[in-house]
């Protein structure tokens, strides 16, 4: 697989492995030994980005990782994130709902149970989780750039960070990579966003590239999600939502049949195409899609393709906030 660099000198897979969902957020939990074969199989195939968080089931998934990688350590860049406040004794949020906590102490911690769930001596790249209106984000910069003069962390990165942050934050300690949701459903980070992370020379790796599922093709108006799975919460994934966004769908699959591809890989490529300091990070629990997935990378959508989408998508009205209410108050404006 091609490789792209985020920053300065971080150099990953063009696409990435979102893990969270091998253990968090989208219904039952797969099972350790199938989740830490699928990682490996991400390896063989040439992914070399993985990305986690010590909030996905708290620990667990940051613990399966480290297993998956812990053979190839020096082969793969491993990501991940600290921003809420977690109990390190219990992995259990220290009040109701998701609390945030970026204080320095707490960061610190953080990253020491980072390292040690991860089986490794470094963080490739960590990022603050979601922006902590009560911790000025130069000390958490800061913070992170001591851990980096210690060699605990490689780079720095913000997740779902306004422009003013992004900047504040780069003055302090340069900022490898912007995390943020973006995909052919979720647009908004082209007005602002991708121009100062063009200006600043920073990455950017968009979640849920796949808008959480829905750009596979996979699911419709009749489709049913576990009760844990989040997407119960997600406005956009009501019914009828789903029903009037079942537009976007029918778009990708009829260029996708052009292709010979799928309306994954065509919502993959067109990310893809749009910079080339953009690494997607795909997430699955199933090996053919694992395997779809990475063959995007080798899918080059053509100026006329990407100018026939754009045209199509200008005709597309998407219903439903991404976001419950609860979660939209997290994203720093």
């Amino acid at each position: 697989m091609q490789t792209r660099t985020l920053g300065t000198g971080l150099d990953v897979s063009a696409l990435g492995f979102g893990c969270m969902g091998l253990s968090f957020g989208y219904g039952p939990a797969t099972d350790r030994t199938e989740a830490v074969a699928l990682i490996r199989h991400a390896v063989d195939l040439g992914v070399t980005f993985f990305d986690t968080a010590e909030v996905y089931a708290p620990f667990i998934n940051e613990e399966i990782v480290g297993e998956a990688l812990a053979p190839v350590r020096d082969r793969v860049v491993i990501a991940t994130k600290f921003g809420f406040d977690i109990d390190p004794e219990t992995g259990q949020m220290r009040s109701g709902g998701m609390p945030l906590n970026s204080r320095p102490e707490h960061i610190r911690r953080a990253v020491d149970g980072m390292l040690r769930r991860l089986r490794t001596d470094r963080i490739d790249l960590l990022y603050q989780h979601r922006v902590d209106p009560e911790v000025p984000i130069e000390d958490v910069a800061g913070t992170v750039k001591d851990l980096i003069q210690e060699g605990k962390v490689l780079h720095f990165g913000l997740s779902e960070a306004g422009v003013r942050t992004i900047r504040r934050a780069h003055a302090e300690q340069p900022v490898a990579a912007l995390q943020s949701e973006y995909s052919l459903w979720w647009r908004e980070p082209e007005e602002k966003i991708l121009p100062v992370l063009e200006e600043l020379g920073i990455g950017f790796v968009p979640f849920s590239p796949l808008g959480k599922g829905f750009l596979t093709g996979k699911i419709d108006v009749t489709t049913t999600f576990a009760e844990n799975d989040f997407r119960n919460t997600v406005p956009r994934f009501d019914p009828e939502n789903r029903k009037a966004n079942l537009a976007l769908v029918d778009l990708l699959r009829r260029i996708a049949d052009e292709k010979g591809a799928t309306p994954a890989q065509i919502a993959l490529a067109w990310l893809l195409a749009r910079k080339p300091w953009i690494v997607p990070i795909p997430g699955t629990t199933k090996r053919h899609r694992l395997e779809e997935n990475v063959a995007a990378a080798d899918l080059t959508l053509t100026p006329g393709d990407l100018q026939e989408i754009e045209e199509a998508l200008a005709r597309i009205e998407i219903h439903g906030a991404r976001y419950p209410e609860s979660a939209q108050r997290m994203i720093d404006r």
